[in-house]
């Protein structure tokens, strides 16, 4: 018996005693691939026929089938090439895992953004421009709606649309603060207190921007973010995270073949331990998400898997990519769309209120072929509430309570969903409990 039909055995044990269904055939092609994946030299490999290439591991898991969709939402949130910068886009998150992401939930991208110049304080001056350009080109259009902007830390408490905003603490920026280039607000003393773009620029740390983007073929909506990782290149050469850290390439899946050179640049720059930093990180957000209110096991079960398939634990790797192709994980896509349809029917976006309707409908359908009695009754009666709120117009307050009703209860039943098949098997219940007391 070879150790892939040993770690399956173990796998089929532990899913028939959860109820969990599994494809014996394909988990066990998974296990041999992944294991003469990370025994092949070099760690990037590209598909000839689309021109994606990634780390090897990342790529046993991208299904190419959605590429042109996910090209064409690339085109709105990607940032352009010039002569001092440098650009490579990439799927991350579920879009990154489409064999096994059943059920996906956001359109995440990941993009790497060299900027060359002269010195650091100039690259981050361009970032802020970048970023502020992107903004203002993309606020709304017939399939888009921009959300947030993540730049700069706050350089001192400030308490903003009631909530208090500590020092040091990422600075979110809507889309009329960006384009006023100010945030304001009050100090801890009543005063006024205002923040400016140009200001934290120096010290631009976690750079995201979002948006809601519809597909009309699809009547679809979905959330679209672009993580950015900034770095730059001086006259020298040498390389210099904007952040302080150089992001790794674990789990991205580059969309264009022109990105390589780039890439390979930055790629002779992540530090040799960024593997296991990596893992490190990635149990740190296990820990939080499981150990502390409120839990979250849907993010925790995939960051496990990300975790189990770079750390040769493929057995677990594998039953956790099982519990992604449940009919009850499908409950994680719609705790994230019931979010994302609020977001597309807000003052000034483009998108029209059909395809938001139509989404609409096919989660209330997916709850129907997911849940049953009691619970499917009463995140029914809250969607529907919503969606009457939505087609007549009518009160926001009414739509809000709806929306938060809902959420509150898909997330508990993903919560409960998820805790249950991790912790049955004895493994990953170790996992969990060496993760949580760490």
């Amino acid at each position: 018996m070879t150790p892939q039909t040993e770690d399956l055995a173990r796998i089929v044990s532990s899913a028939a005693r959860l109820g969990v269904e599994v494809d014996e055939a394909d988990a066990l092609q998974w296990m041999v691939s992944i294991a003469a994946a990370r025994a092949e030299q070099g760690q990037i490999t590209q598909d000839e026929a689309t021109g994606v290439f990634g780390h090897r591991v990342s790529m046993l898991d991208f299904s190419p089938a959605d590429l042109a969709h996910f090209r064409a939402i690339g085109r709105i949130v990607e940032f352009e090439d010039a002569p001092d910068v440098e650009t490579a886009l990439a799927l991350s998150g579920s879009a990154a895992q489409s064999k096994v992401q059943t059920y996906p939930g956001d359109c995440d991208y990941f993009e790497r953004v060299n900027i060359i110049a002269p010195t650091r304080r100039a690259a981050c001056d361009r970032l802020a421009i970048l970023m502020r350009e992107k903004v203002l080109a993309t606020l709304q259009g017939p399939t888009y709606r921009f959300i947030e902007a993540k730049f700069g830390n706050h350089p001192a408490d400030i308490e903003r649309n009631g909530r208090l905003e500590k020092a040091g603490s990422p600075i979110a920026w809507s889309g009329a603060e960006v384009a006023a280039g100010e945030i304001r607000g009050k100090a801890p003393d009543g005063s006024e207190a205002v923040v400016r773009w140009d200001e934290v620029a120096g010290d631009p740390g976690w750079c995201k921007l979002d948006w809601v983007v519809a597909d009309p073929v699809r009547d679809a909506v979905a959330n679209a973010s672009n993580m950015l990782d900034a770095t730059w290149e001086a006259p020298d050469g040498s390389i210099t995270p904007l952040d302080g850290y150089l992001d790794p390439y674990f789990q991205e899946v580059y969309l264009e073949a022109d990105s390589i050179p780039l890439f390979s640049k930055l790629a002779e720059h992540v530090s040799d331990d960024a593997l296991a930093e990596y893992v490190d990180q990635l149990e740190g957000e296990v820990r939080k998400y499981v150990a502390k209110d409120p839990r979250n096991y849907g993010k925790a079960a995939k960051r496990m898997y990300n975790i189990f398939r770079l750390n040769g634990r493929y057995a677990e790797a594998a039953y956790v990519r099982e519990l992604f192709d449940e009919p009850a994980a499908l409950l994680y896509q719609v705790h994230a769309l019931i979010r994302t349809v609020d977001e597309a029917v807000q003052p000034g976006s483009g998108i029209t209120l059909a395809t938001v309707l139509a989404q609409l409908d096919r989660l209330v359908l997916d709850v129907v072929r997911t849940l049953e009695g009691a619970e499917e009754v009463e995140i029914v009666e809250h969607l529907q509430v919503f969606r009457h709120a939505l087609a007549s117009g009518g009160d926001a307050a009414v739509r809000t309570a709806a929306v938060e009703g809902s959420r509150a209860q898909v997330i508990n039943l993903v919560n409960n969903f998820f805790h249950d098949k991790l912790v049955g098997m004895p493994e990953i219940a170790a996992y969990l409990d060496d993760v949580a007391g760490g």
